[in-house]
């Protein structure tokens, strides 16, 4: 068995809803007719009949999450933001320069410092490239923030539900 199965519980027991198995022993699922625990169900009648009374509910309770996978999630997901981000940004500029906003503002611009001498086009601050050269820098940092942030939270949280317990979660079968 692998250091990961023995890790996470796999292997020498399966996971059962309400009956607990001993080590190296395997779980069964019980017979129709049967409980989880091997009795008899009876109905008034004293005929056995499947247990059917309704969805199973299972307890669990997150205590530690591991650090290592939330810094690789962490990171998969942070990268994709950032082309998100690159690629919003470049439709947004493109969006914008379609609709002429540039040109207006680089007229409204000139207007206001009139004929000064100097020669002022608002293309060499905003251009396509220079707008998304600085979108992919913030994207790249975006990358190292985001994954650094997960994996100090995943290392808060263990601490934290190391004090309190962790979260608790209720899982039923629909």
């Amino acid at each position: 068995m692998s250091a990961p199965d023995q890790a996470y519980g796999g292997g020498a027991r399966q996971f059962t809803a309400g009956a607990q198995t001993a080590p190296g022993q395997t779980a069964t699922a019980p017979s129709p007719g049967q409980t989880a625990h091997g009795a008899q169900a009876h109905t008034s009648s004293g005929t056995t009949a499947a247990r059917g009374a309704g969805p199973r509910k299972v307890r669990l309770t997150l205590s530690r999450v591991d650090a290592w996978s939330v810094a690789k999630m962490g990171f998969l997901i942070s990268v994709a933001i950032g082309i998100a981000f690159v690629v919003m940004i470049a439709v947004l500029w493109m969006i914008l320069d379609g609709m002429g906003v540039f040109t207006d503002l680089d007229r409204t611009v000139r207007t206001v410092l009139g004929e000064s001498g100097t020669s002022f086009d608002l293309m060499r601050y905003v251009g396509f490239s220079r707008v998304l050269s600085l979108a992919t820098v913030i994207g790249v940092i975006d990358v190292f923030l985001l994954t650094a942030l997960s994996t100090l939270g995943a290392f808060l949280y263990n601490i934290c539900s190391a004090l309190v317990g962790g979260v608790q979660v209720t899982l039923t079968d629909d």
